[in-house]
């Protein structure tokens, strides 16, 4: 898809990925980018900077996405690329309180379905239509610090991959973001709640990524991989599931004992 004249939309776009997307995306002469977050000071800056319009949105309600959509397409007649980026970490395993369980559930799950439910209406009555998911590299190879973010990751993933299964005979075309590290505020957080450079030093700025969005909707992929080495992890897990699974445990008791 050529970026000229399109209406896009980006949700979590006050910082990190989200930035990075609008402001890359501004660069391509569309016909409008707006920013969507939950912190709507933070979305309204992004804007200024780029020349686009913000709408507050807490994704993880149906009600705000599809008045966030309603909105664009009666301003603007159509959503072209819709960038469902938002998203959340939460550390732990089964032990994690329900609360965040849920919480993430809500935003890294339910966010992506609310989407589709309310932009491919419109998407399949024109038989044209672009669905960016960012969903991790975390989706592929799991989050071994993280049940509640691994399991998310994946069942975004999948959703995704139901959408591309279903819908792109139809002119729907969806791709799935999945970065390992990337240097945000959530890397950073990460960093310091578990005192692990886990992700650190690999870890790519979000214009990079940004820049693997553009070169990845302009190709029509469905898996876009800023860090090459995930597709050689995904192969290997693929190849040998048993062998990837001692080498997950080995690599996560390396980074325990070196934390120690």
């Amino acid at each position: 898809m050529e970026l000229t004249n399109r209406v896009i939309v980006v949700t979590g776009a006050a910082r990190g990925i989200g930035r990075a997307l609008a402001r890359r995306f501004a660069l391509g002469s569309p016909k409008a980018v707006i920013v969507a977050d939950i912190d709507g000071r933070g979305a309204a800056a992004t804007a200024h900077e780029i020349g686009g319009a913000s709408v507050t949105c807490d994704v993880s309600r149906e009600a705000d996405v599809a008045r966030l959509i309603k909105h664009v397409e009666s301003e603007h007649g159509r959503i072209d690329l819709f960038c469902s980026n938002a998203g959340i970490a939460v550390g732990g395993g089964p032990e994690a309180p329900d609360n965040d369980w849920q919480r993430i559930w809500e935003v890294n799950v339910m966010a992506h379905v609310y989407v589709a439910r309310h932009v491919l209406p419109g998407m399949l009555a024109r038989k044209e239509g672009y669905l960016v998911g960012t969903v991790s590299a975390a989706g592929l190879l799991n989050q071994f610090f993280a049940a509640p973010y691994g399991v998310t990751k994946a069942a975004a993933l999948s959703l995704f991959e139901w959408l591309a299964i279903v819908h792109g005979d139809q002119g729907i075309r969806i791709s799935c973001l999945c970065p390992q590290g990337v240097r945000t505020d959530m890397l950073e957080k990460e960093r310091s709640q578990l005192g692990i450079d886990f992700l650190t030093a690999g870890a790519m700025e979000p214009e990079a990524v940004a820049d693997a969005v553009v070169t990845g909707v302009g190709a029509e992929r469905f898996l876009i991989l800023p860090h090459p080495e995930v597709a050689e992890y995904f192969r290997r897990k693929a190849d040998d599931y048993d062998r990837w699974l001692r080498g997950m445990r080995r690599l996560r008791s390396n980074l325990l004992a070196s934390a120690r």
